[in-house]
């Protein structure tokens, strides 16, 4: 009996996860939120250090993937047009430079986290007691609805307490804020747990007859033909860029960098890749309760290194060198030792493929390169001439965006 349910365990949690996307992203905000707190109970005695740059810029590149992936903000649901899209780049860039060079951006991303924190959890919880009457609906039907109501005011109203400490340091202690970010940090956890469970309790046409459909301004504005992937691509190859854009300055000695953001954020784009599509450095996999797991993991090492600096370096450096090798050299003998081995061959049928195709495969096959590149400038410093590593980013960049179009075509 203990054989059998253990392999049943076993088959489950590698079998495809039904975690929305709203979910994972919630779950890695979580983690956050609850981590920070807890760091910061040190940080605030002195025992570790503090980069609040790569911290609000952390926190900006997460609420932007929201934006850019489900047109999700600060203040609500929007329709998800391309203007929206843009803002949600904008912002993200944002948060990475604030990121990778430290000082520059510190009072600018602080009112900025302050604002949105605060405004956008009033707004969140005005819709939530007035528009359409959402707590009145959802409160009178038992069950998780009721969960939902208490789970939607509670983080809304810490949100708006954590706003105005923001936007007004000073007003609560280290300590005190501590508090309220592990509250909250739980909070948005519960949360994730109640939008899980409604999504598996109610069909989406049961949903629209307790919940009417959003209208507003931006119904007006056309829809983003752009799917989760190419969205997720489209984000990597930004930071790419820019931090490409970047070094070419920062290796001039012009600018600060903080390696530890970097190499945060980094981590926490591939944690969000693999929970949000199950695709890994090492390639494609079910999004199954290891995958997430294992991104879950990989976004705690990467908040960590953004908030606290200087011990996890090495560890990430490492790690996402040799991912990046590792990842180009599978793919690429993936891809093609069937074909030496004369093994892939073109089905009568459907004839040989089209140029799309073959511009997928070429632009698949020149990022594993650039990444196998990539990740030996990382565990191998000096290797590679510093001049030549913000080209193969900016490569590596546009090699991203170029694949982005193709997926979506």
């Amino acid at each position: 009996m203990n054989i059998k349910r253990e392999t049943h365990d076993y088959i489950k949690i590698r079998e495809e996860s039904d975690l929305s996307l709203e979910v994972v992203i919630l779950l890695i905000l979580g983690v956050f939120m609850f981590l920070f707190g807890l760091l910061l109970f040190k940080i605030s005695t002195g025992e570790l250090p503090y980069t609040p740059d790569s911290t609000y810029g952390l926190f900006l590149v997460i609420v932007s993937f929201q934006v850019i992936t489900m047109g999700k903000t600060p203040f609500g649901d929007l329709r998800r047009s391309w203007v929206l899209v843009l803002i949600g780049i904008i912002t993200a860039i944002v948060g990475m430079v604030a990121c990778f060079i430290p000082g520059q951006l510190t009072e600018m991303v602080r009112i900025l986290v302050g604002v949105l924190l605060f405004a956008g959890g009033i707004s969140l919880l005005l819709q939530l007691l007035f528009f359409e009457g959402k707590a009145r609906t959802w409160i009178k039907i038992p069950g998780v609805l009721q969960h939902l109501t208490v789970a939607c005011g509670v983080v809304y109203v810490i949100t708006i307490v954590l706003g105005l400490i923001t936007l007004i340091p000073g007003i609560t202690s280290n300590f005190q804020t501590a508090l309220f970010l592990l509250i909250y940090g739980i909070s948005i956890f519960y949360l994730a747990w109640c939008i899980q469970k409604v999504a598996r309790s109610y069909p989406p046409e049961n949903l629209k007859s307790i919940s009417k459909e959003k209208g507003g301004l931006f119904k007006s504005l056309q829809s983003v033909s752009l799917s989760l992937s190419p969205a997720v691509v489209i984000m990597i190859g930004v930071l790419l860029f820019l931090l490409g854009c970047l070094l070419f300055p920062i290796n001039q000695g012009t600018l600060p960098f903080s390696s530890d953001g970097e190499l945060g954020l980094l981590t926490v784009i591939l944690a969000l890749q693999m929970t949000t599509l199950g695709e890994t450095p090492l390639g494609q996999f079910k999004r199954s309760v290891i995958i997430i797991i294992v991104g879950i993991v990989f976004a705690t090492l990467g908040i960590f290194s953004c908030i606290v600096p200087g011990i996890l370096t090495g560890v990430l450096q490492i790690l996402i060198g040799a991912l990046n090798i590792l990842g180009g050299v599978i793919l690429l003998t993936m891809r093609f030792v069937p074909i030496i081995r004369g093994r892939k061959k073109h089905d009568p049928e459907t004839g040989p493929p089209s140029s799309t195709v073959k511009k997928f495969m070429v632009t698949q096959t020149l990022l594993n390169l650039v990444a196998i590149a990539f990740g030996l400038s990382m565990i191998m410093p000096g290797m590679i001439p510093n001049t030549l590593v913000p080209v193969i980013l900016i490569i590596n960049g546009l090699l991203l965006f170029a694949l982005a179009y193709i997926i979506n075509k």
